[in-house]
């Protein structure tokens, strides 16, 4: 079962009971489909019009009201998740209507994230966004979708909480499962958890690429922006992250640091931010891999602006006995300013741990953009501190 037990999260065919034949599906999900099962019986959780009529919708959800979408007791496998949502995007932010997953009882969420950049939406924005796990679909990316596997032994519990400041119209949603007799007791279970922060530039300033100065030295990855801090046994599959940069400099240098079961220094140490993400050399390049992608870049100057970058671990899990603390420098030693957002995502035996507290509405909220205006008044406050030429170009020093 180990062999197969990877790719758990993206094919219900490997999370059967425990009397399931180690064989099942030889590691290849379309042999796996011919298999017929037994003792797995398909349910769903929908906002189908109770009454017969077309009204499939849950209504005038207010600000502030949490609303249960899916509450079952016993042994099951969640397989696949669809919600959509009204008004749009423009005019109702999915950055603030939190998605919180509650396994076997537990009082505390497993899974807290906003449900935009759960499923692959960053800021207040949709788009087009394609991957193994997750995707986004028509129209104009206002289709949620969720193949990620989400065992629970003891029961399930999913909920949404508006937080936009107005009234949601109307939420659409499915929620697949599959009821079993018994869960195998090697099911890890699933989990998500959102951070966002502006982050701090070093006292040396932005010395990026050393333009303004010598870059400082970072060996511990102590101030690094966090994607996951977990206690317990469980391996990691992946991470949206939604990057703002206010300049025009590439803002990827910063290295992934990995630190498993209490290593003080990184267990696993990456060469950069577009090399843990699969791709090289400052890339804007819209670009939708089952497992790793761009699925939004900034069309702006340089690389100022918004960019979504994603990561899954499907054939290469991150394992993990006690811990991991899963980081990335932003820039090459922490030395950039950037409001940095990810949702992470993993399995974890239980018991499970709270997750870290989530930020607020506050903190999320997205950043406005840099544009020509405020790069023109640089530039004067420039041209003033040297001594104000009418002759200066841009690159006198």
């Amino acid at each position: 079962m180990s062999r197969h037990f990877t790719l758990a999260f993206v094919t219900i065919l490997l999370v059967l009971p425990s009397s399931a034949p180690a064989d099942v599906g030889h590691g290849s999900d379309l042999f796996g489909l011919a298999r017929v099962q037994s003792g797995m019986r398909t349910r769903r959780v929908s906002s189908y019009d109770r009454t017969g009529g077309n009204n499939d919708r849950f209504e005038r959800i207010q600000d502030g009201q949490t609303r249960e979408l899916f509450n079952v007791r016993g042994a099951g496998i969640i397989n696949h998740i669809w919600i959509t949502i009204a008004p749009p995007p423009e005019q109702l932010s999915r950055n603030d209507i939190i998605l919180r997953m509650y396994w076997d009882g537990n009082e505390f969420p497993s899974v807290e994230s906003p449900i935009g950049p759960f499923f692959g939406q960053g800021w207040n924005e949709s788009y087009p966004f394609v991957s193994l796990p997750l995707a986004v679909g028509p129209v104009e990316g206002r289709a949620m979708v969720s193949y990620f596997v989400m065992p629970f032994a003891k029961g399930a519990r999913i909920e949404i909480e508006n937080q936009t400041g107005r009234e949601i119209s109307a939420f659409y949603y499915y929620v697949d499962y599959v009821e079993v007799d018994a869960l195998a007791d090697d099911m890890g279970r699933f989990c998500a958890w959102y951070n966002h922060e502006l982050t701090e530039a070093t006292p040396e300033g932005e010395t990026e690429w050393g333009v303004t100065g010598p870059q400082p030295k970072n060996l511990d990855g102590k101030d690094n922006y966090l994607f996951a801090d977990i206690k317990g046994k469980g391996h990691f599959v992946g991470v949206n992250y939604y990057v703002h940069c206010p300049t025009p400099m590439w803002y990827g240098e910063g290295d992934d640091m990995i630190f498993i079961d209490g290593d003080k220094m990184p267990t696993l140490h990456g060469t950069g931010t577009e090399d843990y993400f699969n791709t090289s050399w400052c890339p804007k390049t819209l670009y939708t891999h089952p497992y790793f992608g761009y699925a939004r870049v900034n069309n702006d100057i340089g690389w100022l602006g918004r960019t979504h970058v994603y990561r899954f671990h499907v054939s290469d899990p991150i394992y993990f006995d006690e811990s991991l603390r899963f980081t990335i420098e932003h820039g090459h030693a922490n030395n950039l300013t950037l409001d940095l957002a990810s949702v992470a995502y993993w399995y974890q035996a239980p018991p499970l741990a709270k997750l870290p507290p989530a930020p607020d509405k506050e903190t999320r909220r997205p950043k406005p953009f840099i544009g020509v205006r405020e790069m023109h008044q640089w530039r004067h406050e420039w041209r003033k501190n040297q001594g104000n030429d009418s002759r200066l170009w841009g690159n006198e020093r």
